[in-house]
């Protein structure tokens, strides 16, 4: 079992999550192949020791284990397992502290991508 990061991070990172990850299993696509891999953060799901911190540091609210993904997000459970053959193209991003969303952000964010919790 591994934690996976959805479509709601897409063009929305923070990288909170990254910061408290014990095994820096969070990484970011530094390739050229942004079709395939969109703007956001992923989660090495044959590195990730399903600890669970990253969850509540997500101010997007983005990760969701992998059993838990919600249907409309059921993609990117595959699209985050993938990066696993295209480690070349990725890395642990540096920490940047980020103004977090508000509350208004984040439902529009999360109307944008078709998800009510």
């Amino acid at each position: 079992m591994a934690w996976v990061i959805a479509r709601l991070c897409r063009d929305c990172i923070d990288e909170a999550c990254v910061e408290v990850c014990p095994v820096d299993c969070i990484y970011e696509n530094t390739g050229d192949d942004k079709e395939t891999f969109p703007n956001q953060l992923y989660i090495d799901p044959e590195e990730c020791i399903n600890c669970g911190v990253c969850e509540p540091e997500c101010p997007w609210e983005a990760i969701f284990e992998d059993e838990a993904v919600p249907e409309v997000f059921a993609d990117d459970t595959a699209l985050n397992a993938k990066i696993v053959d295209h480690k070349d193209d990725f890395q642990v991003p540096e920490v940047e502290e980020k103004p977090k969303p508000t509350t208004e952000q984040i439902e529009e964010n999360k109307k944008k991508w078709g998800y009510s919790a």
